[in-house]
């Protein structure tokens, strides 16, 4: 159900940043590892399944709309998650907006 505003005494502006803001440009990454860097966390810590969906939510889209700035890998395995990384010329200079 909507709220007010006035209900909240932080409102912040919604700012996301550019893949090579926070990818090493010499690694691939799972998107559960994305995710969790998207918050700044570790890109290997500990989470419950609860919380690492919704960091799912949010990075999936995230991913999407900066989809020319990555490359994929296939899984290893079935059932194993692909890896992506930084295109190549992606640098932490392309701060384009999306």
């Amino acid at each position: 159900m909507p709220r007010p505003k006035d209900d909240f005494d932080d409102l912040r502006p919604l700012a996301f940043h550019e893949p090579a803001e926070i990818l090493d440009a010499d690694e691939l990454y799972t998107i559960y590892e994305i995710g969790r860097l998207l918050q700044g966390l570790d890109a290997e810590a500990e989470l419950d399944i609860e919380t690492e969906n919704v960091l799912l939510d949010w990075a999936i889209p995230w991913m999407m709309g900066h989809s020319e700035q990555f490359v994929f890998a296939e899984p290893e395995s079935d059932g194993e998650p692909g890896y992506y990384g930084l295109a190549p010329g992606v640098d932490a200079g392309d701060t384009a907006e999306q």
